[in-house]
């Protein structure tokens, strides 16, 4: 542990100026807490956050390896992450360690879920571990040029509605698909990257009371299949095939939003 926590400052410099510049301007919907304003003065949480993190992925890969499947609650696992004010701060200013952390994430999840052999369980968990120490020095980094005025404040946006806001996100998943077929799957992974944060983030937290296993399904192809599907060459056909399914979630989402309005409308 005390090994991990003196190798993350030595990242930093890898991590790229210009890259924590660009993507600590965006704006992002949803619930920001407004810590991403103040970085300096919250670091010592986000550290301990990240100490905290660690422990708790520890403890569910040690109860699968005494207990098997059974006993680990690799659910457990998305959760945790999702519950710390640190998932918004690095969120908010270097979206690709984010993508990486989610990658981790879902990749100690579904070795577990496959009851994998311990051994390669904790290879997801070295490498989860990794990107949160990364984080770590990215958000220290941000936290640098934000007090130097060199990065922009992060505002919350205003939506249109949340159906508008889906339909929107079909768009730009049609725009992924343009990208990559032009032979640009950089741009094309910025694209998904940016649609998550600054589009879907902000109507999630609707779409969890409605089905909180569709949210983490399209989470996990925003951070994790699309993205991958992309690093790793896949054909066009694949591409698409993945963006479709996504849109057909998204459908799915739309039509259950629709339905509780009408719910909410009958009541008054």
């Amino acid at each position: 542990m005390n090994l991990q926590k003196l190798k993350f400052d030595s990242l930093i410099p890898a991590l790229g100026l210009a890259a924590l510049l660009t993507v600590g301007n965006a704006a992002a919907d949803g619930p920001i807490g407004d810590h991403v304003n103040d970085l300096q003065a919250h670091l010592l949480e986000y550290g301990d956050e990240v100490v905290w993190l660690i422990e708790q992925f520890d403890g569910i890969v040690d109860a699968y390896e005494s207990g098997g499947l059974a006993a680990s609650n690799p659910e457990a696992v998305m959760e945790h992450w999702e519950a710390v004010i640190f998932h918004d701060a690095i969120e908010t200013n270097y979206i690709p360690i984010y993508a990486s952390i989610w990658q981790g994430l879902f990749g100690v999840r579904q070795a577990i879920e496959a009851e994998a052999p311990v051994a390669d369980v904790r290879v997801q968990q070295a490498m989860l571990e990794q990107s949160l120490w990364q984080a770590l020095g990215a958000v220290k980094m941000a936290a640098q040029f934000q007090q130097r005025g060199l990065t922009a404040v992060i505002e919350v946006t205003e939506a249109t509605t949340p159906t508008e806001t889906l339909d929107e996100i079909k768009q730009r998943l049609d725009r992924v698909v343009a990208k990559y077929a032009e032979q640009l799957p950089e741009e094309a992974t910025s694209i998904v990257f940016d649609t998550y944060l600054t589009r879907f983030e902000g109507v999630e937290g609707m779409l969890i009371e409605q089905d909180a296993d569709l949210v983490v399904d399209l989470e996990v192809d925003f951070n994790v299949t699309l993205p991958q599907a992309m690093e790793s060459g896949a054909s066009l056909d694949n591409v698409r095939g993945v963006v479709q399914a996504m849109q057909s979630k998204l459908d799915r989402a739309k039509s259950l939003l629709e339905e509780a309005e009408q719910d909410r409308a009958s009541v008054f």
